[in-house]
């Protein structure tokens, strides 16, 4: 299959609001490969399931994943992806690796490699609008936020089990600087490695 984008159709760009946490709950998993789900079920308070939580924690007003940080695009009277990207600080605390959860470090690794950057967590595109350029205005959405911000560079980390991703981060002049094996525990996934992406801007 081509990974060449198919006719784009008409997209807005729109900021969330916390009425959005259940799309955005939905493409942090999908391009979390699982992930997000998978950790969401050890966080459940009473009868909550784990996309309920999901949802709570999209709605926050602080946090790498609220609806602050996030933007969608919207078009064909629906969304159909989101990004969510935002300052890393520009000094990073080390690894405290006795701290933090075993699957968590290699990804904090990853982002303490590009200190200062602006930072995309989550980019997603929900299957029936792939290959149609949603995508690719979502990181110009991010780097565009970036230079608003004074940020020199764009940072993401991408599983090397969806190549896909990594083709589109590097054809839009992103840099593969580094990779760390996962540590998976039980969650399934085919990627054996994260890998560091970053562009200059």
């Amino acid at each position: 299959m081509s990974d060449a984008p198919q006719t784009t159709p008409p997209l807005d760009i729109r900021r969330a609001t916390p009425n959005d946490a259940d799309a955005m709950a939905k493409l942090i998993n999908i391009a979390g490969e699982g992930l997000p789900v998978y950790l969401w079920q050890n966080m459940i308070e009473g009868s909550e399931t784990a996309w309920d939580v999901g949802r709570r924690r999209a709605q926050r007003e602080e946090g790498g994943f609220s609806y602050r940080n996030t933007q969608f695009a919207f078009g064909e009277h629906q969304i159909m992806g989101a990004v969510i990207a935002y300052a890393q600080p520009d000094t990073v605390e080390p690894v405290n690796r006795d701290e933090i959860p075993a699957m968590f470090v290699p990804i904090l690794e990853l982002e303490s490699l590009a200190p200062g950057s602006w930072y995309i967590n989550v980019l997603a595109v929900f299957p029936p609008f792939r290959n149609r350029g949603a995508g690719s205005a979502l990181v110009r959405t991010a780097e565009n936020d970036a230079r608003d911000a004074g940020k020199q560079s764009v940072s993401i980390i991408a599983s090397d089990g969806n190549p896909g991703a990594v083709r589109l981060y590097e054809r839009m002049g992103y840099t593969a600087c580094a990779t760390r094996k996962m540590v998976k525990e039980g969650w399934e996934n085919p990627g054996e490695n994260w890998i560091l992406l970053v562009k200059s801007i």
